[in-house]
């Protein structure tokens, strides 16, 4: 006689369904359950479901509680991690940058053909471009901050740069123009040019004496 099959989904060698992880890491980046539905991809109620569902296995009195809880998913490659921590703990270079945007797709094409930034992949209303080998993320959000950080990209050559960048349809609001001297004779220049949401960005090179 054939075993009987178990009905439901497959038992999880975990505390937490990978949905459910997915929800929490969503939780704990600070987004909201409209967020987390819209990004996921399910609806508002499958969201509360699922928080219901973990506050219940982890024994969890709120969300704040749940956004300072730590635990990593058995399947995550976090576990097999073997190199140790130095001691004191040194932070090493930033390694991301993030910016708000109106438009996703607008901004893609921005950063991707007139700046000519390495595309790494898009996630919903999320881009990530590499700028050698530091990681520029932008989000999609209905009131993009307009008092964010100016980027500054070096540039070998800034006056090729300025002229190329130009030609993309990059619209600078002033000449490339030398700011600053150091004692040794290096020239610091810089030209700004605007954002899709008129924002400022830079950018940047020096200029040493034969």
């Amino acid at each position: 006689m054939a075993p009987k099959r178990q009905r439901g989904r497959p038992p999880h060698d975990d505390r937490l369904t990978p949905a459910e992880w997915r929800v929490v890491h969503a939780a704990q980046h600070g987004m909201s359950n409209r967020q987390i539905a819209r990004r996921r991809g399910i609806s508002l109620d499958a969201v509360k479901f699922h928080l219901a569902n973990i506050m219940g296995k982890l024994g969890l009195a709120d969300r704040q509680a749940l956004r300072h809880w730590f635990a990593v998913p058995a399947a995550s490659a976090l576990n097999a991690r073997t190199t140790p921590m130095p001691d004191p703990v040194q932070l090493g270079p930033i390694g991301q940058v993030s910016r708000s945007v109106a438009d996703i797709a607008a901004a893609t094409a921005f950063y991707r053909d007139v700046l000519g930034l390495p595309h790494l992949y898009t996630y919903g209303d999320l881009a990530f471009f590499d700028c050698g080998g530091l990681r520029l993320y932008l989000q999609q959000q209905a009131a993009p901050s307009l008092s964010e950080s100016v980027l500054y990209f070096q540039v070998p050559d800034i006056l090729a740069a300025h002229a190329a960048l130009a030609a993309r349809g990059a619209v600078f609001t002033a000449a490339p123009h030398r700011i600053h001297t150091h004692p040794d004779g290096t020239e610091e220049w810089m030209a700004f040019f605007a954002d899709p949401e008129g924002r400022p960005l830079a950018i940047m090179a020096q200029a040493r004496p034969a």
